[in-house]
């Protein structure tokens, strides 16, 4: 009888970009993959706000993990959640039990930050998973079912005013879809309110949204914003949220709805690595991506501490999480095949994009710069060519042509108890 080989085991904790780009690159090589996650499914996580404002449905942005992976014989999934990572046993430990590896990839992405004031979350949800978009969603949408109720014209004001604390790309494309979805799709449903009076704020404590960007396109967003209704706070610290409103440098806002995206952190690496971390959470990892004196152990996408240029880290977005997936898939599949050169990892900056509503974004391709109409349709071909899945692009192609043609979101259900604001609902 022959002796079966045992193949070398990769196990990838988390399905985001990263996760699911190193899975991929692994099809051929002779090793067993088994990627770890609390979910199910893969969430294209930079249309979350349109899943939040009611553009799109949950379906249309998330695939399941085991179909994805259906035909890639060498992939297994499993469906728990991680406790730790026993580094010296080479085991990762999760609710269901340990599971053994040869190689390590950590890919959890992160999560949201309130920068010490955890008991604001409560208040003022942040957009990183599927449950806080339509929690989201439940919260704008049933703050104008309270308005069109409301006798009282200062409880109507409340209701009808939206916070969004934060200036980057996420912030910026909340804002955008909320002051569309009020003056726009809305604006017929109501009979005792107008949906066009409502407020929306964008609070931010730099002096200009979208940093990352050049400050002309960081103006030129900001204008785009002010000309759908957006009111735009620069210079402006948050310095509480609590079920009544916000309380700034500028006095108390009163607030029914508030939304977050001011921070993001890692949980845990820290405890499992036995490494020490950034204030956010993220790991300094080797040229390689590997985790300092762990050359079996590699740390991608948001919750890696990469040296980029100038100073600069590779940003947290998707296109860097994918070139680190692939980058240490190769590495390993080098190793098994008995190739021990040095690789280094090197970022291609493919550009920033950041939409405003439905007629408006801001690209920076570096030498190419772009704005207006044009840098919005970019924006839309290049999100729906990442989709994962065989049905979406079109699905959301399509989905993406009727709201512009009509004005409609189609997604405009509110799900959960209508009564309790702070409780979350997923579809």
């Amino acid at each position: 009888m022959t002796d079966m080989v045992t193949r070398p085991k990769v196990v990838i904790i988390g399905a985001g970009f990263g996760g699911l780009a190193a899975a991929k690159a692994l099809k051929r090589a002779p090793v067993d993959i088994e990627i770890v996650d609390r979910r199910n499914y893969h969430l294209f996580q930079p249309l979350l706000y349109q899943v939040a404002t009611a553009d799109l449905s949950p379906a249309d942005i998330a695939w399941p993990i085991r179909a994805i992976f259906s035909r890639q014989a060498n992939v297994s999934v499993t469906l728990s959640e991680v406790r730790d990572v026993d580094v010296a046993a080479k085991q990762v430990i999760s609710a269901d039990g340990a599971i053994d590896y040869d190689y390590l990839i950590v890919a959890t992405g992160a999560d949201h930050s309130y920068f010490g004031n955890d008991d604001w979350a409560t208040h003022a949800p942040g957009l990183k998973r599927l449950v806080d978009a339509t929690d989201i969603r439940r919260r704008v949408l049933m703050a104008f079912e309270r308005a069109e109720l409301a006798d009282d014209p200062d409880a109507r004001e409340r209701e009808l005013t939206f916070v969004v604390v934060g200036g980057g790309p996420t912030g910026v494309e909340m804002a955008g879809a909320i002051a569309e979805l009020a003056h726009f799709t809305l604006a017929r449903d109501f009979r005792r309110i107008k949906s066009t009076d409502a407020r929306v704020i964008l609070i931010e404590a730099a002096d200009r949204v979208l940093a990352p960007f050049p400050p002309n396109l960081s103006a030129k967003a900001r204008a785009a914003l002010e000309k759908l209704g957006v009111e735009v706070w620069t210079d402006t610290k948050v310095k509480d949220i609590t079920a009544e409103g916000v309380t700034s440098d500028k006095g108390f806002l009163p607030a029914a709805t508030v939304v977050w995206g001011a921070g993001v952190a890692v949980r845990h690496l820290d405890r499992w690595l036995g490494v020490k971390t950034d204030r956010s959470g993220r790991v300094a990892v080797a040229p390689d991506l590997s985790v300092p004196g762990r050359e079996d152990v590699f740390v991608i996408g948001d919750a890696a501490k990469v040296v980029w240029k100038d100073g600069q880290d590779v940003p947290g977005i998707a296109p860097a999480a994918k070139q680190e997936g692939a980058f240490v898939a190769r590495l390993i599949a080098d190793r098994v095949a008995g190739q021990t050169t040095p690789r280094v990892f090197s970022y291609r900056h493919a550009g920033n994009l950041a939409t405003i509503g439905r007629h408006a974004a801001v690209i920076d391709f570096g030498r190419i710069k772009l704005s207006g109409f044009i840098a919005w349709w970019l924006w839309g071909i290049a999100h729906i060519y990442f989709l994962i899945g065989v049905r979406q692009p079109v699905v959301v192609a399509l989905s993406w042509f009727w709201s512009y043609l009509t004005y409609s979101k189609g997604a405009r259900l509110i799900i959960g108890h209508p009564r309790k604001r702070t409780e979350a609902a997923e579809t």
